[in-house]
């Protein structure tokens, strides 16, 4: 592994999500496969995402082609708040997870310059070929917006990650310990590849996601930071559950972990939406796949009696921002929510 001219030694980093942003970015679904039976309604979900989001933050999307633009631009025509408020861009995509397939974007505070780190993509662990377009989206964007662009050779997906804007990035063994994606690195090699490609001092290690994610255990399912030393937990009451065991090993972990001075963390509960299912098949439902934007903090709700009760909890963590509930029982099915579908940009 040669370091020299990577990020962290050239003052950047990977900022926290809470900080000031100045878009997000999604890919326009098309990939019917992904929601079988149930496509339909995605696009406009999608749109009512988007159009929240473009009440006060601008919005960047990428598309296939010209008869892409003219369904976007109609569907987004009916919301009056995405008027002269969000861009299209032609770089053709696979699937629609950009969180996972997007830009890793970063700061440099000394320099005020922006970069995009382009980590290989292999639709988490070459589940659902093709992923070919979808792995060149962050070089497209990184030459569209003719920024740096850092290579680290290594596959990476930005749903397994989650930073705390001071130094500490919490991730699950389950997921980049996977022989399907590096499997010719050790756990110390790939903890180097974090510090130097997004310029963090300290690796915090989950072990395992929850049932039915098909990413092999993200983070963003799980746990989030709220702030440098907050961090929201999923933790499942019904001790029949599948994911009570994992969430309750994951909280008792949480609790040990300290930040770079030594504190530990303030570990928040967050209830589950208990098992949510389509045709028989058990979703990767969660409360923590909320988005975070300059103003608000769009949570995933799926019609269950602990939709209000994660709702105030999350408003209680982010007090100058609205949470918003958006009913995502459709966009579940295709095995990702909120987060997993955007991607942000920060402002520097």
């Amino acid at each position: 592994m040669n370091f020299e001219n990577n990020p962290k030694k050239l003052g950047f980093k990977f900022p926290a999500e809470w900080e000031k942003q100045k878009s997000i970015w999604f890919s326009w679904p098309h990939k019917v496969a992904s929601w079988p039976g149930k496509f339909e309604p995605i696009p406009e979900i999608f749109a009512k995402i988007i159009s929240t989001i473009c009440e006060d933050e601008f919005v960047n999307i990428n598309i296939l082609d010209e008869v892409m633009e003219e369904e976007v631009k109609r569907i987004l025509s009916k919301y009056p708040s995405t008027k002269n408020n969000f861009a299209l861009h032609k770089i053709p995509t696979n699937d629609a997870w950009c969180r996972d397939h997007g830009p890793a974007f970063l700061i440099n505070p000394k320099t005020k310059e922006k970069a995009i780190v382009d980590w290989s993509y292999n639709a988490w662990g070459e589940k659902y070929p093709p992923f070919d377009l979808d792995d060149d989206v962050p070089t497209k964007i990184a030459q569209a917006l003719n920024v740096k662009i850092f290579y680290p050779g290594i596959v990476m997906e930005g749903g397994s990650i989650d930073v705390n804007g001071e130094g500490c990035l919490l991730t699950t063994k389950a997921c980049l310990l996977n022989k399907n994606r590096n499997p010719n690195l050790t756990q110390n090699e790939i903890e180097n590849y974090l510090k130097e490609f997004y310029g963090q001092e300290k690796i915090l290690w989950l072990d395992d996601g929850i049932v039915g994610d098909d990413t092999d255990g993200h983070i963003d399912d799980i746990a989030r930071f709220t702030s440098p030393n907050r961090i929201v937990t999923c933790v499942e009451e019904d001790p029949q559950d599948e994911n009570y065991k994992i969430l309750q090993e994951n909280l008792q972990q949480l609790k040990l972990m300290e930040c770079l001075k030594g504190e530990k963390f303030h570990i928040i509960k967050l209830p589950m939406p208990g098992v949510v299912e389509f045709e028989g098949q058990r979703l990767p439902a969660s409360y923590a796949n909320f988005l975070i934007t300059n103003s608000k903090v769009l949570v995933p709700i799926f019609n269950h009696q602990n939709d209000k009760k994660a709702l105030a909890i999350l408003q209680n963590e982010f007090k100058t921002r609205k949470v918003i509930g958006i009913d995502c029982v459709d966009l579940v099915w295709g095995l990702g929510t909120i987060h997993c579908i955007s991607q942000q940009e920060p402002e520097i």
